[in-house]
Formats: structure tokens, C-alpha cells, sequence
């Protein structure tokens, strides 16, 4: 058996395993050696805000919210927010399959500024929409200017 914990010792275990060997035998399973570990992840949260390591999570704490309108344009999502992650910007990228007006009220439920949405039309021509939240202008902004739009 093992545990792990923060430096200082403050805080409850962050980690703990060891050997679990009559574990599948109590609940009716042949003998097994077994082995187990497990993370604390409310510990790692207290530990990382200690640290001043957390992420901002607050209203307005992400810069974009990329939306790809086909299935098959998810990995461009990536490229897209890879682009901009670069450029220092927060991106949040929407991966599943959801209907626009979702993605519309996601971004303002977390104070993004903007909505980049990812089309086949326009991700053919080297384009994605961005639309603008706080004035509602939406344009096509090419793919390789897409950083130095947000600097404007």
C-alpha cells in the first residue's frame, strides 16, 4: 500500500494504491492478484488553486468558442484552436455533434467573446465565420489571418 501527498503534508492523500489480492474473491470471483491506484482529483484542485496553478473557470475567461457544422470537420476544430491557443488566446472547442443555437447560448454561459464556426463552404476557400458576440458582425476571416484578426 502507498499514498502520496502534497510537499507540505496540508492536504489529504493526492494518490494511493497497492495490492488488492482478495478483492475479487470477497465478491464471489476466483483468487486474482490484483493490483489498484487512484487519484484525489478534488485534492489535485485544492492543490493546483494553493499553487495559483488553476486555469481561470470564471464568466469571460475564454476568448473563443470553435463549432465545426460537419462531423468531418472536427479535426480542422483542432487546427483552428491549436492556431489561436498559440497566439495566447483561451479557446474552447466544441467536439461533439450539436446544434448551432447550443454552441450560441455554451459561448455566452461562459462569457466567450466570440463564436469561430468551422464550414465546408468556407473551410474549402481557407476561411472560417467568426462572429463577433458583443456587436453580433459576423465575417469570413482567412485561415492564415485568423490570429491577427483578434489583434485588430
Amino acid at each position: 500500500m502507498f499514498e502520496a501527498f502534497d510537499r507540505r503534508g496540508e492536504l489529504r492523500a493526492i494518490a494511493g494504491g497497492g495490492r488488492y489480492d482478495t478483492l475479487l474473491e470477497s465478491f464471489g470471483g476466483v483468487p486474482t492478484p490484483a493490483v489498484g491506484f487512484g487519484l484525489g482529483d478534488a485534492v489535485i484542485v485544492e492543490l493546483l488553486k494553493d499553487l495559483d496553478l488553476l486555469p481561470p473557470t470564471d464568466q469571460g475567461s475564454v476568448d473563443c468558442v470553435v463549432y465545426a457544422m460537419d462531423e468531418e470537420l472536427v479535426p480542422s476544430v483542432l487546427k483552428v484552436a491549436r492556431s489561436l491557443r498559440a497566439d495566447g488566446m483561451s479557446v474552447d472547442a466544441i467536439l461533439e455533434p450539436k446544434k448551432l443555437k447550443w454552441v450560441f447560448k455554451q459561448a455566452d454561459k461562459i462569457g466567450a467573446g466570440y463564436v469561430i464556426i468551422v464550414g465546408s463552404d468556407e473551410w474549402a476557400r481557407g476561411e472560417v465565420g467568426v462572429k463577433n458576440l458583443a456587436t453580433g458582425e459576423q465575417s469570413c476571416v482567412k485561415l492564415e489571418a485568423i490570429g491577427e484578426y483578434f489583434k485588430q
